[in-house]
This record gives C-alpha cells, structure tokens and sequence, in this order.
C-alpha cells in the first residue's frame, strides 16, 4: 500500500494542463475500448448517416431511409480485442457466464462515441427579462468537465459498473477506477489492460481492499461514484465531505414484489428464475422479498417450485452462478439458520461451501425475521403475508426507499396507485429487472437505496458541470470560438 497522491497529481496536471479539452483527443480515449466501423444500409424510418468517428442523424424525404451499422473493427482495442480473457476472468470469479458485462459495457462505449458531438456542444438558450436584448445578447449552457473523478466499483458486475468511465472521459474528466478486492481475477487483468492501453495521467485502475480505498479517499476529488452498499456508503460520503466533493451512489435496498390475486403467476414464475439465476440473486435491483395476500402465497409457492423443478438440480445450471465467496456463503446460511420461519420449498441440488452453491429457497416469514432486516443478496426469497394491496403499499411506505419496486396483477388502478403512492429508483409493472436493461431510461435510487443516475446522457451530465454563459454586444460562440 502506498500514498495515491502521485497518481492524483499527475492526472490533475494533465487536466489542468488542457490535455483532456480536446474534443479529438476523448474520441481517441473512447475508441481504445472500441473502434467500430460503419456501413450503410437501408430501412424505413430515420437516416443515420456517418463516419468513421461519429454517427449523424438526418431525416429525408425520398420515402427510403438508411441506417447505419457498426461492424467490427480490426484494430486492437481494450474490449473488443480482449473481450474473452474479460468474461473468463469474471466467470473465475463469480462463475457467472449468461451476462457479459464487456458487451454491456461495449454498448456504453459505441453510444457515447456516437452522441458525444450533441453532448458536448453548446447549447443556446433563449434570450429573456428585461436585463437582456435578443438583438445584442445570446445565452448559452456549455458543459465543461469537472476534473479527477474516481469511481469504486462492486465485485457483483464489476465491469458493467464501471461503464460510466465512458462518460466521465467524454466529459473531459481524467477517472481512477477502483475495482472490489473481491474479483481479484478481473482486477488484476482489467489492471493490467488499462495500463497497456492508457496512460495513467488520463485512466488509471488502482487495486487493492479496504486500506488502499481508505487511502485512495484521503485524496482530494472532483467526483466520486461508488456502487454498493449503505453502510460503505456512508464511509466513502464521510471521506468525500472533507474536500466538499460531489458523490453518486449506486446503492441496494430490499426490493419489494406485491402479487396480487389477479396476477400472472406465469410471468412472475419466469421473472423470479430468471432473477435468482443471473449472479445468483447477488444483484442490487433483484427482488428482495414477496409481498401478498395469505390466500395468493401458496398458489405463488406452488408456481415458483415447479419453475425452479423444471431446472433439475440447480448446482449443473450453465446459467447460475455461486455466491461471491466464503464469508457472503456464511452470512446467507446465517440467515436460514436464525429465521424463525419456515422453509416452504428447497430447489433441487445440496448445498456446498466449497462450490459457494447455495440453491433457491422459498422461505415463509413474518415482518420481524431476520430475513426482513437486511439485503438478502443471494438465492433465498423470502415471502409475507398481508391482508391487503393498502397492506402492502403502507408497509412498503414505511421502510426505507428500494432500488426497485415490482407489482405483479392486472388491475390498471392498483398498478397506478403503485407507481404513484411507492418511492422507489425504478418500477416494473408485470416483471423483475426489466426498467433497467430497458435503453434510453437512467439507474440511479433515491433515499437510503443512492442518489444520481446513470447511463448514457445521464452519466455525461453527472460528470460534467452546465456552465450558463452570457455574450453581450453582438457576439455569439459562432464569432468567438
């Protein structure tokens, strides 16, 4: 362990020197994690016409319409060119292999060069008040970046949260990425990717547990993001607070799912898997516990057993992963030996702590258990009972804010009661998780579960500060720049 205060310099420099001002030169820093091609093609609807560095979008009026596709690149780049030592080295880790987090990340990346030219540009205001003339005076918001910005990332999707360093490096912003100790696999070869492909005065990865992030945190930032967990939070909040500097945070909660009598028990079957198989329920927006009436819970525990049986013994699943390592399997079966409820059904395969395999249970509890006090994160579900949907909207209300919020039914009015009555980061109506893999719709909690969000544009703009500027007496950013 050593002090970072080298490292800050030497990237603070950098930016304070101009050298991440360049429009070109954040191009040429994007496209090291990916290069992509472009060819042209026709379709109905929008023309997309491009280049090598950037996509264009123009409308025509000739009734055929283009759009352009990108085609893989032969350069070597950081993503494309190392994408199968990435996901073997996440798969090392976390045994994890239906997910690529390269090819989410790749999407971050291709979207960013492809928008970055709009993001960046000035944009005009309209001239008002009495103060000002239209005639003389323009009003302009010109983002600029904000400078070092360090992002600490989980060992769940470590390569898919670190994706917004796209954005900070668009922005202008130099990034120092600091990956869980707990994906000592992916660290290691993420580290050694980077340094081969970027100078450390503009992206640096810095290794290590908790006392390199706690000296990492000594030093001063324009911005931090960390995803993980409240209690961290608060220490990496606490650490921030001394230099006044700004933080995102990617936090978890306890997920709510209310079933209702009239729901779809196939698509809850279908969402409940699915969400428990990828990274074995260690996901910050998985569904945390079952919320529903006493006459709909064995009708729900009958449909999750027989998708859960339908996968035969979950430990030769291709598709489930293993709990991230020893002391996250201890505190899970912590879990299942202090609950004071019942195990109402038990996936097919045993439980073994040298393959970190816990399978799904089913666990039937009351609001005091020990499965109601924190984040589950992992295979188990546990599920309460209430007497009604105000039951449940109440008791939802009165605990802290979730990342997520899910309703299953086919009632119009109690699914908008249930938008609009619960707080939540994001809601899907009749599904788990799919608010966030939806394109174009930002991540981020409110409350106990972060603050800020994230993807694409809104990660560009949380890294960047809008600056208001007036130009009087006849100029305008066309004359002057």
């Amino acid at each position: 362990m050593s002090s970072y205060t080298e490292l800050v310099k030497k990237q603070r420099d950098f930016y304070l020197s101009g050298g991440t001002a360049d429009l070109a030169g954040r191009k040429k820093r994007l496209e090291k994690f990916n290069r992509p091609h472009h060819r042209t093609c026709c379709t109905k609807g929008v023309i997309m016409k491009g280049h090598s560095k950037r996509l264009k979008f123009v409308r025509l009026t000739t009734g055929k319409n283009q759009y352009q596709q990108t085609v893989p690149n032969p350069h070597r780049t950081l993503l494309t060119t190392h994408k199968k030592e990435l996901d073997d080295s996440i798969f090392a880790d976390l045994h994890r292999s239906s997910f690529s987090d390269v090819d989410s990340t790749l999407q971050e990346v291709v979207g960013t060069l492809d928008n970055i030219d709009a993001w960046t540009a000035p944009k005009k205001v309209p001239v008002g008040g009495p103060q000002l003339s239209a005639d003389t005076d323009s009003l302009y918001l010109v983002p600029e970046p904000l400078g070092v910005v360090l992002i600490i990332s989980p060992w769940n999707f470590p390569l898919v949260t670190s994706a917004s360093l796209a954005a900070a490096l668009a922005a202008g912003n130099t990034v120092i990425v600091k990956p869980s100790e707990l994906d000592p696999t992916f660290s290691a070869v993420f580290a050694k990717l980077v340094a081969k492909y970027f100078d450390e005065k503009e992206f640096a990865v810095v290794e290590g547990g908790i006392p390199e992030t706690t000296e990492l945190l000594k030093e001063r930032f324009d911005h931090i993001l960390y995803t993980g967990c409240p209690p961290v939070a608060k220490i990496i909040m606490a650490a921030a607070a001394k230099h006044l500097t700004p933080v995102t945070l990617e936090l978890g909660g306890k997920n709510p799912v209310f079933v209702d009598e009239s729901a779809d028990l196939s698509l809850l079957a279908q969402g409940i898997v699915f969400a428990k198989l990828l990274n074995a329920g260690q996901i910050c927006i998985c569904a945390d516990y079952i919320l529903t009436t006493p006459s709909m819970k064995p009708k729900i525990i009958a449909a999750l057993s027989s998708a859960f049986d339908a996968l035969g013994d979950m430990s030769k699943v291709k598709e489930n992963a293993r709990i991230v390592n020893d002391r996250h399997f201890q505190r899970l079966m912590g879990l299942l030996q202090k609950t004071k409820g019942k195990v109402a059904y038990k996936a097919v395969g045993e439980i073994s702590q040298a393959d970190k395999f816990i399978p799904a249970h089913l666990i039937d509890v009351e609001a005091e258990d020990e499965f109601m006090k924190e984040e589950v994160f992992g295979p188990l579900l546990p599920i309460l009972s209430v007497p009604s949907f105000d039951a449940a909207l109440d008791y939802i209300k009165r605990n802290e804010k979730p990342l997520a919020a899910y309703l299953y039914t086919s009632n119009k009015e109690q699914s908008t009661r249930f938008i609009k009555e619960t707080s939540s980061g994001g809601v899907t109506v009749n599904g788990i998780m799919t608010h966030v893999f939806a394109p174009g719709l930002p991540f981020g909690g409110v409350g106990n579960s972060g603050m800020g969000r994230l993807h694409g544009k809104y990660s560009f703009d949380i890294f960047s500060h809008e600056k208001p500027v007036c130009l009087r007496s006849g100029l305008t950013y066309k004359n002057i720049l």
